[in-house]
């Protein structure tokens, strides 16, 4: 199935894409899967932007098509003639494509230091329809890397709804390395990274610093004024960072190789203006003996069988000075008494770094089904122009929020994330409007507050309960309706009752 190069902006031909490209997946692992495909559009992308400069450098007098700084000048990589995608399209029928696509990847890592070791080149094993992958690279027609394609984001839309699809095929394995879009989005508007450094120390497929970026566009903010930071401790899922990170032109210190964020901290001396983060939750076998006396463990040693007091620490211990980090972790680091977790907690709550804690609904993720809270935390409630909230925590219960697109995953609407952002920056005081508790809602709590609950972060112990909007019926009315019809569904029941008992005594039985 061909798709044409119409460069919609209607949604549709991502499923198309989608369609054509899972023919190739026969029995393959989807985790495997994901890298053999996104290795082809990233292929394709780069080679559309290096075609189409290569185009125009040929109808210029005193231009030299096959001239490397004329690319690198405008930010497109080299691609060496047999990578290209018309050569590979040529030879798409052929038995050895495989091998080709590999040799294209290979060629392209030893021309771009920025790629070496990124591609995926795995097209030669026998166990890849050579057939299909030959279908797929003649069918694949669409540009993804030319200027009228980027000015549509076209491949921020297939790369982003093929890591979804991906996501979904993997189920719980899949929230390793992808962040519900919504979720991430939520974490961006809540602490708003316009300008300085953005650290994710678990980060995937790196959609955080995707969404950074959007945020910034969106805000017509510079691009250059924020740098990405991050680290992710899964091979695979880094190559898949960097690639997603390459194709949008987003200039990244991912380290030179995955690594063990607790083992192997690759940004040791950062201090972070923005973190966020989407830590794997309740993970038990993280610890090694090398952490026991760790100087990141300063308000408590956590538990060797979680880690999500040891994300904590860590992101805490990455902030600067006026730093803020928004980050999801499971509903227990809310309220646990597990080992000394619940002495960390008051530890960070005493130091006023706990600035919000917002309750989230469940199946919001593939990796699991049950609700997740997220955490804001800051070096300075009284920073960046903001008004002074020494002493304060924000409550928002959002358990209700939440629309269900299919049977087992739900998300958080637009509307339902301005919301919960617009309440937390009004009370931070970095948007116009007034502030204000909404029961059921928000509630803005004092450290007293928080003492007398034992330092348990539940937002539903502190917001309390929506009020009942008044409906302007008199008291008196509505009872005598009430009782009205609570009489009359009594009396409908009694002669049910009546109905089966003569039907029962009808048939020989007697009640």
């Amino acid at each position: 199935m061909a798709v044409s190069n119409n460069n919609s902006s209607e949604l549709g031909f991502e499923s198309q894409l989608w369609q054509m490209a899972d023919k190739l997946r026969n029995n393959m692992d989807a985790a495997e899967y994901k890298h053999v495909v996104l290795g082809l559009i990233f292929l394709k992308y780069i080679s559309d932007a290096f075609e189409e400069k290569y185009e125009e450098l040929k109808k210029e007098e005193w231009a030299d098509p096959e001239d490397r700084d004329e690319y690198l000048a405008e930010n497109i990589f080299w691609v060496p003639e047999k990578a290209r995608w018309s050569y590979i399209k040529q030879n798409a029928k052929k038995p050895e494509i495989g091998q080709i696509v590999d040799d294209a990847m290979g060629a392209i890592e030893k021309e771009n230091d920025s790629l070496r070791g990124v591609l995926p080149k795995n097209y030669a094993r026998p166990d890849l329809d050579k057939q299909k992958l030959g279908e797929i690279i003649d069918g694949f027609s669409i540009r993804l890397g030319d200027k009228e394609a980027k000015g549509k984001d076209l491949l921020g839309r297939v790369y982003e709804y093929f890591l979804n699809k991906f996501a979904s095929a993997e189920g719980k394995n899949g929230g390793q390395f992808y962040t519900p879009r919504t979720v991430v989005h939520l974490l961006v508007e809540l602490i708003q990274p316009f300008k300085g450094r953005v650290y994710d120390p678990c980060c995937g497929s790196g959609g955080m610093f995707v969404q950074s970026h959007e945020f910034v566009k969106a805000h017509q903010g510079r691009i250059g004024d924020i740098a990405v930071y991050g680290q992710e401790s899964n091979p695979t899922t880094w190559r898949l960072a960097k690639m997603n990170l390459a194709i949008r032109g987003i200039d990244n210190d991912l380290g030179p190789h995955h690594a063990d964020t607790f083992l192997n901290d690759l940004h040791k001396t950062l201090r972070a203006d923005y973190i966020l983060a989407n830590p794997p939750f309740n993970v038990s076998d993280w610890w090694n003996s090398k952490l026991a006396d760790d100087p990141r463990w300063r308000y408590g040693t956590p538990p060797r069988g979680n880690a999500n007091y040891g994300w904590i620490q860590h992101m805490v211990s990455k902030l600067s000075p006026g730093g803020t980090a928004a980050f999801v972790l499971a509903n227990g680091s809310m309220s646990t008494n597990q080992s000394n977790e619940a002495e960390i907690r008051k530890n960070l709550i005493e130091e006023d770094l706990v600035e919000a804690i917002i309750a989230l609904p469940g199946q919001l993720f593939y990796s699991t089904q049950i609700p997740v809270c997220v955490w804001v935390m800051t070096r300075n409630k009284a920073g960046r122009g903001q008004r002074n909230r020494k002493g304060e925590i924000l409550f928002i219960d959002a358990r209700k929020l939440g629309q269900m697109v299919d049977r087992i995953r739900r998300v958080l609407t637009e509307e339902e994330i301005r919301q919960i952002a617009d309440t937390f920056n009004r009370w931070r005081g970095t948007i116009p409007g007034e502030y204000e508790d909404v029961p059921g809602f928000c509630k803005a709590a004092s450290l007293d507050e928080v003492r007398k609950h034992e330092y348990i972060l539940t937002p539903g112990r502190y917001v309390g309960l929506a009020e009942v909007e008044e409906d302007g019926e008199p008291f008196e009315e509505k009872m005598e309706r009430l009782t009205a019809s609570l009489a009359e569904k009594f009396r409908r029941s009694h002669e049910l009752e009546e109905e089966i008992r003569r039907n029962l005594r009808g048939i020989g039985y007697e009640l």
